[in-house]
């Protein structure tokens, strides 16, 4: 049983939340509460094995509170975070704490009533997610804009990486150790709408590479890395002269847009042998068979081990299709890829 500890100071969510825990079989409520002093006592008394939190609350803000909690106390977080650029701003400086996934509120009841199931499964997530005590994260590198170059590719190699449940701090490790003069690097990670341009924008901040927000049509280049819009796939095509982006709007996959799947189902289908593909922490399994055909096509593949991942969902299940040609720590994923493009 997952106990849940909701820290909000909205009455209105703490009761919806509460509903969302109490209909699902394996977790129960152990405590409310409306701000984060009044949390103290409560994780305290109640031990949870999960806590959702607010960010804009009295007396301690989400983020003062999350920080503390993080070097005293290191616990599952997920962050409740609203729809605008300065939320997704918070939410990316929370996970960068130590939170471990974040949930967007809807702008209405309705919405938030349609959102139970995806609520819920973040939940089961966060409880099987490994936390540890928070480490002190690189700044921002305070730099002039840089103009990159979006020239022809000096070779036809190509990456894809994967990713959803702690997955955005696992790119942001791998992405500031890769050199500029990578391959173009195409990034499906499980994210709303509204958040994925303010997480590229972030991430081009502290990257020897170019990070951007992926645009249909937009050629592949070497130096950059390409993050699938929130709500959208991401695909590569081939054209003359190289590799092309596609963004569409077609279904979900594994209930997911983007989804893992179609992207390395393009990149076997376009680079073959040419494609390295990259199955970083995640629930659920989201690209294992899209990894197989990409193995079977000729590629290298490679899975984040289990001591590193946040969640072992998707790397798991992705290693028992028998999609992995290597598993590997977090932490030697940047060097890794380097040897592997200049192969």
């Amino acid at each position: 049983m997952i106990k849940v500890l909701v820290i909000d100071d909205s009455a209105v969510m703490r009761a919806f939340m509460g509903r969302v825990v109490a209909s699902q079989p394996d977790m129960e409520l152990v405590a409310v509460a409306a701000d984060p002093v009044l949390a103290i006592d409560r994780i305290r008394l109640k031990s949870p094995d999960v806590i959702t939190l607010d960010v804009e609350m009295p007396r301690m803000n989400g983020l003062d509170f999350l920080r503390k909690l993080m070097s005293v106390r290191p616990l599952p977080v997920i962050m409740i975070s609203s729809l605008t650029r300065e939320g997704a701003d918070i939410t990316l400086r929370a996970l960068e704490l130590g939170a471990v996934d974040f949930f967007a509120k809807p702008a209405n009841l309705a919405e938030l009533e349609g959102s139970v199931h995806e609520i819920a499964e973040k939940i089961r997530a966060a409880g099987l997610a490994r936390v540890v005590r928070h480490r002190a994260v690189a700044p921002q590198r305070p730099v002039a804009p840089i103009v990159r170059a979006q020239g022809a590719a000096a070779s036809d190699r190509v990456i894809a990486i994967g990713a959803s449940t702690g997955g955005v701090e696992a790119l942001r490790e791998i992405l500031v150790r890769l050199p500029e003069r990578m391959p173009p690097i195409l990034i499906a990670q499980h994210m709303p709408p509204g958040f994925t341009e303010t997480f590229a924008r972030r991430l081009n901040s502290m990257c020897q590479m170019g990070v951007c927000e992926a645009v249909d049509g937009q050629a592949a280049c070497h130096g950059m890395a390409y993050i699938a819009p929130g709500g959208r796939h991401l695909t590569l095509a081939r054209r003359t002269g190289g590799y092309v982006l596609k963004v569409t709007d077609e279904p979900p996959v594994n209930r997911h847009r983007p989804s893992v799947d179609p992207l390395f189902r393009s990149i076997a289908r376009v680079a073959g042998s040419r494609g390295i593909g990259v199955m970083l922490t995640g629930m659920g399994a989201d690209g294992a068979d899209a990894m197989l055909e990409l193995m079977k096509s000729g590629a290298h593949t490679i899975a984040q081990d289990e001591a590193t991942s946040v969640v072992f969902g998707m790397p798991r299940q992705a290693i028992a299709v028998g999609a992995v040609r290597e598993v590997l720590p977090l932490g030697e994923m940047a060097q890794r890829l380097e040897a592997l493009a200049a192969a």
